[in-house]
């Protein structure tokens, strides 16, 4: 939403409830599941055809780099941002039309892969699913920049709350229906009919109310003259930059170097392509190094869109002015409090995103994979779809800066919980008990960080600066988690040692004797050695929250003070 709108708005109780009832939230609803569809089919259920064609693990495994186009979307949002889609436009509007052209697109690649044999064609298939996740994370951020200039501040809660209700939909469509489709068909027509539910999406765009006139911001290149011949190059060699750049970013991002050792194999680099395959499989050091990938990566950005040194030129002004200029936006609204709202936003979600290791605890637990699969898979969707309304009444009924505080505490005080949960054995009323209360906490702070950032942008702009937002909220959760496995294995040793967490192991006395008993067989640890890891692990994930709720009490303290008022439009860089 435009910095125009007052971040503590609120309304009545009935009033929070029935904004889930408006056209735009129905609207949402049908968009969400659009976004939803495609991410879970090339990420997740595309490996289970890849596997029954024969495929290896480790070929399987590359195919989940089609994704990262979600983490790199910041980098075209400026064009969905400035560029009008000719003859939709004057019918539909600036979003709506865009929209449909990406719909459109998801649809086409989600065909090519229907029509495709991975075991006989598995170049040809991998490059349909890099264009589904292209054109599937530049449909998010068409929907995300729609939802935000489509409601206002305090409606985006409830906004943020029917996406997310459709894209678990969808997740939940994506995740059964094509197995089922393909045990009675086959894969070729499950992925057919997934194509053709996108058309729910399309009817969500065409039945979205009709936009206001789009503002597209000026990018000022006055007095540069158009010198095709000196400028052709200089943009070849930009966009090779930016090439460049995404391919480090998206290897230090995935934790996986494949493409870029691929890459410098193809330029006669062997050596230099094992090396970094090598650094990054390194432990614990692998995290490091690609943790500095990413900060290559983004250097790389910021030199492929600055102006060339002492020189202006048309290529330089309109990249600097299309990624540099949100920026500027931005920092000047909230000038004083901008680096502390992404340090927030960074960290706000860190907590949830640690427990990339929840299946393995579970089992570990003693529970079978029935169990696992039906109170997650079931239960936890229907507690997870709660506190995603909930999220949504709060930012209506509170404001957004209350529930946005609310939210923050809502990951690490739910994390204590599966810390009593690790005491408990394979105890099934516990397991409801934790999952619950993590779904509806999970839910909840994610819909208040969604309204929140969704608040910070502004007309013109909003596009890139969500996109950038959202893909900024991920980066260190990415990173951070890659070590989950690593701090409950190290404690546990530690505790099995006499060490530090040796004093934990005690509170495992009357732990019935099925819980951690492959322990020994898995980790190298007695069973009350590797409670006391995981008791940790789940002290630690509550900790590194308290840094979020710190940081949201700041940022609503200096935000419920200063009001921000939209700043002017920041001159063009010279």
């Amino acid at each position: 939403m435009t910095a125009e709108a007052t971040p503590e708005q609120k309304t009545s109780t009935l009033g929070a409830l029935a904004v889930y009832l408006e056209r735009r939230s129905l609207v949402m609803l049908a968009l969400g599941f659009a976004s939803g569809l495609p991410n879970l089919l090339i990420f997740d259920t595309l490996s289970l055809w890849l596997r029954d064609a024969g495929l290896s693990l480790k070929v399987i495994a590359i195919f989940s780099l089609a994704t990262l186009a979600y983490s790199l979307k910041f980098l075209w949002a400026p064009l969905i941002d400035r560029t009008r889609v000719p003859v939709l436009n004057k019918w539909l509007g600036h979003r709506r039309s865009w929209m449909i052209v990406t719909q459109g697109l998801v649809m086409l690649g989600l065909w090519l892969i229907s029509g495709t044999n991975p075991a006989a064609s598995l170049g040809l298939m991998a490059a349909f699913a890099v264009f589904v996740g292209f054109t599937a994370a530049t449909q998010d951020i068409v929907i995300d920049a729609w939802r935000i200039e489509a409601a206002s501040t305090e409606k985006q809660g409830a906004m943020a709350a029917a996406y997310q209700w459709g894209y678990r939909i969808a997740m939940i469509t994506a995740g059964a229906a094509p197995l089922l489709l393909a045990d009675a068909f086959n894969w070729n027509i499950s992925y057919g009919v997934m194509a053709a539910l996108m058309l729910v999406g399309v009817g969500g765009a065409l039945a979205a109310p009709k936009e206001k006139d789009h503002l597209i911001r000026p990018i000022h290149a006055e007095g540069l003259p158009s010198r095709p011949a000196r400028e052709i190059p200089e943009w070849l060699a930009r966009l090779a930059l930016f090439a460049l750049a995404a391919l480090v970013l998206g290897s230090g991002l995935a934790a996986d170097a494949s493409l870029l050792a691929a890459g410098l194999r193809a330029i006669g680099l062997p050596g230099a392509g094992e090396a970094i395959l090598s650094a990054w499989e390194m432990k614990p050091q692998g995290v490091f190094f690609q943790l500095a990938a990413v900060l290559v990566g983004l250097v790389i950005i910021a030199l492929a869109a600055s102006p060339l040194p002492g020189v202006r030129t048309r290529p330089g002004v309109y990249l600097f002015a299309a990624l540099g200029d949100p920026l500027r936006d931005f920092f000047a609204r909230y000038k004083g409090v901008a680096a502390l709202i992404l340090a927030m936003i960074c960290l706000y979600r860190l907590p949830d995103f640690v427990l990339n290791i929840m299946n393995p605890f579970y089992a570990d637990l003693g529970y079978s994979k029935t169990e696992i699969a039906e109170v997650r898979k079931v239960f936890g969707v229907i507690m997870s779809v709660l506190g995603v309304g909930l999220g949504g009444f709060a930012v209506a009924r509170l404001g957004l800066l209350r529930a946005l505080v609310i939210g923050a505490f809502a990951g690490p005080l739910s994390n204590l919980v599966f810390a009593w949960l690790a005491l408990q054995g394979s105890s099934l009323p516990a397991l409801f008990i934790a999952i619950g209360i993590d779904n509806v906490a999970s839910g909840l702070s994610g819909t208040c960080l969604i309204a929140y950032m969704s608040s910070l942008t502004s007309a013109g702009f909003t596009a890139t600066q969500y996109a950038l937002f959202s893909s900024l909220y991920a980066l260190p959760g990415k990173l951070v988690a890659s070590q989950s496995g690593r701090i409950v294995e190290g404690a546990a040793a530690s505790a099995d040692g006499g060490g530090l967490f040796a004093g934990l192991t005690g509170l495992f006395a009357r732990t019935p004797p099925d819980a951690y008993a492959q322990a020994m067989e898995k980790s190298g640890v007695t069973p009350h050695a590797l409670g006391a890891g995981y008791l940790a692990f789940f002290g630690y994930s509550t900790l590194i929250g308290i840094v979020g709720i710190v940081l949201a009490f700041m940022v609503a303290a200096r935000q419920g003070k200063a009001r921000t008022e939209p700043a002017p439009v920041p001159a063009p860089a010279s």
